[in-house]
């Protein structure tokens, strides 16, 4: 499920937004223009200024006509962004050339396209588009015009500086791509996963409304219903013992009554159990995320540990089974025979730590563990091609409940995995952070990541 939720969000945050680009060549237009006016007409430098307005306004051109001819929220798929970029790097190279090529201080803007590119198009476009620019910056390194300088005059500069030049932009073009490329990676994983951890709450919302549409379908079913049993019973008198009808109407009848006790458990449900289901004790809290586990081939062993003062009874809490039931799949995953359950309770603390004997968390990720995309599976060779989101949505549900988790090996790496779970005992019984509204972030209700 979240694979496939992943994918579409994947397949978005690649595409780049039109009117992004646009509005960033109108900057580059403006700033293109006010330099080469500021240069030919205020400093008084000649400069080829027909061909330099020909190639800004080709990029002006071309804005217009995307402009005109898509809308502001258009995305670009990465290959029409691609060009795009790309005809900015040449423009502002032919720039440069008209201009001092490397020797000209613009030279470094060169990075620009890289760099936009490396937020919001795939690893290869980007590695294109940089291979590009960097050929691009070294031919302006040997094929250019002059330096606009004072008439009369021309600025030679060494060869040195020209080499310098090269490498520093060289540099910049692979450095700031990649960390803009890193940068925006890591964000589009956190917002895919906070994406899916907020589908999941809304299912699990969803759910917990069947009871209240339970109970309006039994009121709506239980006049008909009534009705129907009135004139079976009716039926039943006047047939008497007639026997080729008499078992059909008393099924008939018996039936209509078998319905009615089903809508009336339902409306009782709804009406007076609403509490009692909206309230659950610790153990049975830990026995509902077991129960789905016990049946494949993993013993799971249940040992309370000291308690102290009346069990807490805290709000049932989508969050709360969803994480925990994670926390046990993955232990009942890796474990070898067996997974011990340990609870713990007092007037200040909450406390429940599951265990494994399975072959624990890998020393390189036990710091990161609970991160989006870092898969225990992945590590260690134990295929299922795991995302890691479980272990991220599992902690973040969690925490947003109010407990804190620690994960840890049980007696070193290679001899089990622990997950340790509190909660301050009033943040259990409040059951705080059950549900989040479509569209509200976690961040809102103090979750950490």
């Amino acid at each position: 499920m979240l694979e496939e939720l992943r994918a579409p969000n994947t397949r978005y945050s690649r595409s780049l937004r039109l009117s992004t680009l646009i509005r960033l060549r109108w900057l580059a237009i403006v700033g293109q223009s006010a330099a080469v006016m500021v240069v030919a007409f205020v400093m008084g430098f000649p400069l080829p200024i027909a061909p330099c307005f020909a190639l800004i306004a080709a990029s002006a051109w071309l804005n217009l006509y995307l402009t005109f001819r898509y809308p502001g929220a258009h995305l670009l798929p990465p290959l029409a962004a691609l060009a795009i970029l790309t005809f900015d790097a040449s423009q502002l190279a032919g720039l440069l050339f008209l201009t001092g090529g490397l020797t000209n201080p613009f030279s470094l803007l060169m990075t620009v396209p890289v760099v936009i590119s490396a937020t919001s198009l795939p690893l290869l476009w980007t590695a294109l588009l940089g291979v590009y620019a960097i050929g691009l910056t070294c031919l302006l390194a040997v094929f250019h015009l002059p330096l606009p300088w004072y008439p009369g005059t021309e600025l030679a500069m060494p060869l040195v500086y020209v080499v310098g030049m090269l490498i520093a932009i060289v540099s910049s073009i692979t450095f700031t791509g990649i960390y803009a490329y890193r940068v925006a990676e890591e964000a589009r994983l956190l917002a895919n996963a906070l994406t899916a951890t907020e589908l999941v709450l809304q299912r699990e919302q969803h759910i917990s409304a069947l009871d209240g549409l339970a109970a309006a379908a039994a009121h709506e079913l239980g006049t008909p219903l009534a009705t129907i049993a009135l004139v079976a019973r009716e039926m039943e008198k006047a047939l008497g013992e007639d026997p080729r009808f008499r078992e059909d109407v008393t099924l008939l009848r018996s039936q209509s009554e078998r319905c009615r006790e089903i809508l009336k458990r339902l409306t009782s449900l709804s009406s007076q159990g609403e509490e009692h289901l909206a309230r659950l004790p610790l153990t049975s809290l830990i026995e509902e995320t077991v129960a789905p586990h016990r049946d494949f081939g993993i013993e799971i062993r249940m040992e309370p540990g000291e308690v102290s003062g009346p069990e807490p009874v805290g709000r049932r809490n989508p969050g709360v089974l969803y994480g925990l039931g994670n926390l046990v799949e993955n232990a009942v995953d890796f474990a070898r025979s067996q997974v011990t359950i340990k609870w713990w309770w007092n007037d200040e603390t909450v406390r429940i730590v599951i265990t494994d004997d399975g072959p624990g968390f890998p020393a390189e990720i036990i710091d990161r563990i609970g991160e989006p995309y870092m898969s225990r599976r992945q590590l260690q060779g134990t295929g299922g091609g795991g995302l890691g989101l479980g272990l991220f949505i599992a902690k973040t549900l969690l925490e947003r409940s109010g407990a804190t988790i620690e994960f840890a090996n049980a007696g070193g790496e290679g001899k089990g995995a622990t997950v340790d779970i509190r909660w301050p005992r009033e943040r259990f019984l409040a059951g705080e952070g059950a549900f989040v509204r479509p569209g509200e972030r976690l961040e809102k209700r103090g979750a950490t990541a």
